[in-house]
């Protein structure tokens, strides 16, 4: 893909252009928004930061580096940016959402709305351009402000999808929907997004329409509750589970709060509303106790007993399936000699032993698992009741499986064109052609 639009080869092409010329607006632009899409978000800020020094006057580098920094967590420096675009151009709705959102973030539910009712009294409304030669399927894709969103960029295809997303925390109560064909509910970490789900729960009953992951269901996802109904099934284990408020954990008796619970050492530590492993920390021991408080955000906390779940080998394997339309397909799996296991820190792409392995996952599931696996993950996905969701687990000996994580979060992402990666692409392709199966079958039954 070196000399495809928006790959390595324009990306190459316009670091030339702007060393060459570093006011060169269009190439600034373009380069941010390329290296944004990639995934390299320091680089895009690098970028957006040039052009705002070099175009003072023009809004749209202060409303792009602003939500790059939103999303990093920078909300002081991203309102500062948001409102300098205000000033340039008072009727900016990106900076206007952009601040819209910051309110969000800090929980600042008065002041949010103040900024919807404002700048979107309708609803912030956006719809992607359509390519296709057919009738599009007409897709609201519902979305929230705080994050914790369902990313669907490699499923929507603009030649099948015309896709107009709706931040829910910004639809009044009367909101007037647009024209639509099917409902695809984004809205996934439960945890994180109470105001947004409920939001959701309301747009979706003003329509007839059908849903994708109904917002109700998706509710019933969050850690806590997952741990104690997963349980419940069998061949499933989950690890014990409980809510503490921060207060309870930071006195003195904070140690003997957690083993009066049933928690001994080591304990896992978790802030709710947090994904890849942020805000995720392991405590040997009670004197460890204060320093890990001292990094994790938030009133409450999760403490999760620690469940050894080493392989023989000593390695940490984490298995992913996806379950989209009530079937079972198969993902990845990360083998990693850390307990906290996430693919994109596991070393596959430097051990072939372990890329093979997971080939063997993803060709054959049913008879790498085995039916006792296999037949409990089913039950799981019925349990969870959503039609676009995943299962992070671990396979006991005895054949039971091991749920650490199981929700709507998770994301298809097709590797790259790295050689060393095409054992995956079939297994990566037939999940995002089941999910968009379930849109399209959807939209044809509504």
């Amino acid at each position: 893909m070196s000399s495809e639009s928006g790959g390595p080869g324009e990306i190459a092409r316009l670091v030339d252009v702007v060393s060459r010329n570093p006011r060169q607006f269009g190439a600034l632009m373009r380069l941010g928004t390329l290296l944004a899409e990639g995934g390299n978000a320091p680089a895009a800020r690098t970028v957006y930061a040039q052009a705002v020094r070099e175009h003072p006057g023009v809004a749209g580098p202060y409303v792009c580096l602003g939500t790059l920094l939103v999303d990093a967590g920078n909300h002081a420096e991203a309102v500062r940016l948001f409102e300098a675009a205000l000033a340039l151009d008072p009727q900016n709705r990106e900076a206007q959402r952009g601040l819209a959102v910051v309110h969000e973030r800090e929980d600042d539910v008065d002041a949010a709305e103040r900024v919807w009712q404002r700048a979107f009294p309708g609803g912030s409304l956006e719809t992607s351009a359509y390519r296709g030669d057919d009738v599009a399927i007409r897709v609201l894709y519902l979305t929230s402000a705080v994050g914790g969103n369902i990313p669907m960029q490699h499923v929507f295809d603009p030649r099948l999808f015309e896709v107009t997303t709706l931040i829910a925390e910004s639809a009044p109560r009367d909101v007037t929907l647009p024209p639509h064909d099917v409902i695809f509910n984004a809205v996934g970490d439960a945890d994180r997004c109470e105001r947004a789900l409920a939001a959701a729960s309301r747009i979706v009953a003003a329509t007839s329409a059908p849903v994708v992951n109904d917002p109700a269901r998706v509710r019933e996802t969050t850690r806590l509750r997952n741990a104690a109904r997963l349980a419940t099934l069998p061949d499933v284990v989950t690890a014990r589970t409980a809510e503490f408020p921060r207060g309870d954990l930071a006195a003195p008796s904070g140690a003997a709060s957690l083993e009066a619970a049933g928690f001994g050492w080591p304990v896992l530590l978790r802030s709710p509303g947090y994904q890849t492993g942020e805000h995720f920390v392991r405590v040997a021991g009670p004197s460890d106790l204060p320093d890990a408080l001292a990094n994790l955000p938030g009133a409450t906390l999760l403490a999760i007993a620690y469940v050894d779940s080493r392989s023989a080998d000593g390695a940490f394997r984490k298995y992913r399936v996806m379950t989209i339309g009530g079937r079972l397909y198969p993902m990845h799996l990360a083998i990693s000699p850390e307990w906290k296991v996430h693919y994109f820190r596991a070393a596959m792409a430097e051990r072939l032993d372990h890329r093979e392995e997971e080939a063997g996952f993803l060709a054959d599931t049913h008879g790498v698992l085995g039916a006792r696996a296999v037949a409990a993950l089913e039950r799981v996905a019925v349990l969870l009741g959503v039609d676009y969701g995943g299962i992070d687990f671990a396979l006991r000996p005895d054949g039971r499986v091991l749920v650490f994580e199981a929700n709507a979060t998770m994301v298809i992402v097709p590797p790259d064109a790295d050689p060393r990666w095409d054992y995956r692409r079939a297994a990566v392709t037939r999940a995002l052609e089941a999910a968009r199966s379930v849109l399209i079958s959807r939209a044809r039954r509504g």
